[in-house]
């Protein structure tokens, strides 16, 4: 039997400022609207053609990127496609859409600040940011390691 996988991964830049929201329960979600480039030939020349994708994140690391992203901030983002549906309020026509349930948004360059004021104001580097959202909700691996014995010596590896 094939196993399925539902894995997306790309960098590339904010187009807004984050949008935060809760759950009914009180859980945090930020959505993110994440610009990437692709490039194409059109003639005889090469052009960048925009790909716009919409990222939610939940939790710790929503809080987290609605903290430190703003439009212009460069992040990359490790998550899933996940499809949905809904009726449109006013006439009732079904809609859908495919967006990236991100594990993971990494903060790229040396961070960003959000400048407060709402406008959108691009992007300000910062050394104190933290790099990895994930790294704020992912608890710690209390995996057990196999004992794999005494390591070998350079003699031993076979190539």
């Amino acid at each position: 039997m094939a196993v399925n996988i539902n894995r997306v991964v790309l960098t590339g830049n904010l187009t807004a400022d984050p949008e935060m929201r809760e759950t009914g329960g009180g859980t945090p979600i930020c959505s993110l609207r994440v610009a990437v480039n692709g490039r194409r030939k059109q003639g005889e020349e090469w052009v960048d053609k925009p790909n716009y994708f919409n990222v939610t994140v939940f939790g710790r690391s929503a809080q987290t990127a609605h903290q430190y992203l703003s439009k212009g901030s460069p992040v990359a983002v490790d998550g899933r496609l996940d499809w949905r549906e809904w009726a449109d309020k006013e006439t009732g026509a079904k809609r859908s859409a495919v967006e990236i349930i991100a594990d993971t948004v990494q903060f790229l360059g040396s961070g960003g600040q959000r400048d407060g004021g709402g406008n959108g104001g691009g992007y300000q580097p910062r050394s104190d940011v933290p790099t990895d959202v994930s790294d704020f909700a992912r608890q710690p691996d209390r995996t057990p390691v196999p004992d794999r014995g005494a390591p070998t010596a350079d003699d031993d590896i076979p190539f």
